[in-house]
């Protein structure tokens, strides 16, 4: 079943084709990422975790390797996420001058839930170097009594890196578990990989929630 991309028009859903899905795997600083794509945008970005963060963290910049699946040539969407991704670890702290996100096409992103409503948030709100808490994102995506529920978001984050379920700490200011704790290093070394600053505060929260009740009231 299609799923509407990030930003386009809710449609009414019709039954479709399964995505002829295409596959590339990168070896990065954090050992292999596998990349799914079809023509209308990403559907999972996976770790392999084959190589621990620390024993890549020195090396130059990763090189791109195909994977068997999809066709012969590599589809626009998954470009564009491999140069998002090339981008990304030569230089997170220039988020503004990142390329644009690919668009995604995972179903989970196109149903009307809050697992969804949650990471269109999270990717929207939470920009590079910046953490928020369980409890903050809950608030910020309109139910402030749904930590608990945030966090079973975030383990079912299809695209992680892009949305930035590793930017989501404990209220503590720990980094907190990843990827149900096989992930806890990783996790840190992204944070430390953008130069994390202070966690949202409430001024921060305040005026994420006030853009959020005017783009409302615009619609």
């Amino acid at each position: 079943m299609d799923a509407p991309v990030i930003g386009a028009p809710m449609t009414k859903r019709r039954e479709s084709p399964p995505c002829a899905l295409q596959t590339l795997a990168w070896l990065s600083p954090l050992g292999t990422i596998r990349v799914d794509a079809c023509d209308k945008g990403v559907h999972a970005i996976r770790f392999l975790m084959d190589v621990a963060p620390a024993e890549r963290s020195g090396e130059g910049p990763p090189s791109l390797r195909p994977v068997s699946g999809g066709s012969a040539e590599t589809s626009p969407e998954l470009r564009r996420c491999l140069e998002w991704l090339r981008a990304y670890f030569a230089d997170p702290s220039g988020a503004g001058t990142l390329p644009p996100p690919p668009a995604f096409h995972h179903p989970a992103l196109g149903a009307d839930t809050f697992t969804s409503r949650v990471l269109h948030v999270l990717f929207r709100d939470v920009k590079v170097g910046e953490t928020v808490s369980y409890k903050q994102l809950a608030e910020m995506a309109g139910n402030p009594r749904a930590a608990r529920a945030v966090g079973g978001a975030m383990r079912k984050n299809p695209i992680p890196l892009i949305i930035p379920c590793h930017r989501v700490i404990s209220s503590s200011g720990q980094s907190g578990p990843y990827m149900s704790g096989r992930g806890d290093r990783l996790k840190q070394w992204l944070l430390a990989h953008e130069g994390r600053r202070l966690t949202h505060d409430r001024r921060q929260l305040d005026q994420v929630l006030k853009k959020k009740k005017k783009r409302k009231t615009n619609t």
